[in-house]
């Protein structure tokens, strides 16, 4: 466009100055009665004033899809380059937070193992019923006292007892073990889950702020082109109303020339009358 700009103004100018000597020659014929030749002169002026106006509208017309032409493709460029740096945002987003939720898998995994070998380290014994300790005293007097046979039963009746005893407290052991692991899981789900629901909101945020920023893009975007249309259109119109004074001048000079030789050519008849 801006080299088009001094062709279009060298162009405008050879074609003024023809007009001029157009215009000349077109007088010295009205002046010296050659009005076969000025008329031919005039008609001539006034195509190539038309041709003129008509070729300038087409210029500026171009010009104006060039400059269109050159807002859009800004704007597509603008719109690549935004999503490219959105997108290249999101993904570092996805992969820090994945690498958040990584490192807090693995500090789970460890802290469970801590909490498991903690647990299963603990020394606990069971506490045995009153009814079972009484039999081991009874057994204890019945050895002291010499009666084997007695000691015997009763020791066979207190091993039966703490055979029962040891499977319930280990089953309640377990489940002791179980629960609280369980508890322990529950605990690192929810911190988890935690997480992710910030990861989630944080994108979210990332989100609305990327349709914020697109949407003042596209604002941007629609005041230019509106002021560029603004601007075509007040051209346009000052063009117009340019060429039709330029046109109104000529035919006012025209009418005006023509007046001047009519007065001028009565005035010269009437001194040869004379």
């Amino acid at each position: 466009m801006d080299q088009q700009k001094p062709a279009e103004d060298g162009q405008s100018s050879a074609i003024q100055e023809f007009v001029e000597i157009l215009e000349e020659h077109r007088k010295n014929c009205e002046q010296q009665g050659k009005y076969v030749e000025a008329e031919i002169a005039k008609n001539r002026l006034i195509e190539l004033r038309a041709h003129e106006d008509s070729r300038q509208r087409e210029f500026m017309k171009a010009r104006h899809i060039s400059e269109k032409l050159g807002v859009e493709e800004a704007h597509m460029l603008e719109f690549r380059q935004f999503n490219a740096q959105w997108d290249k945002k999101l993904q570092e987003y996805d992969g820090n937070a994945q690498g958040l939720l990584d490192a807090m898998k693995e500090r789970h995994a460890k802290e469970l193992q801590e909490f498991q070998a903690k647990t299963l380290g603990k020394q606990q014994f069971p506490k045995f019923s009153p009814a079972l300790l009484n039999c081991r005293r009874i057994e204890e007097h019945l050895v002291k006292a010499g009666d084997y046979n007695e000691a015997h039963k009763v020791k066979m009746k207190a091993d039966a007892m703490e055979k029962i005893e040891l499977q319930k407290w280990e089953a309640k052991h377990q489940h002791e073990m179980t629960r609280a692991e369980a508890q322990f899981k529950t605990a690192k789900r929810q911190e988890v889950a935690a997480l992710q629901k910030r990861i989630q909101a944080g994108k979210e945020e990332q989100k609305k702020q990327r349709r914020i920023a697109l949407e003042r893009l596209l604002q941007r975007y629609n005041n230019i082109k509106a002021e560029l249309d603004a601007a075509h259109t007040l051209e346009c119109q000052t063009s117009d109303r340019r060429m039709s004074v330029q046109r109104l001048a000529a035919q006012q000079n025209d009418a005006q020339q023509r007046l001047k030789n009519r007065k001028a050519s009565a005035a010269s008849a009437s001194a040869s009358a004379r």
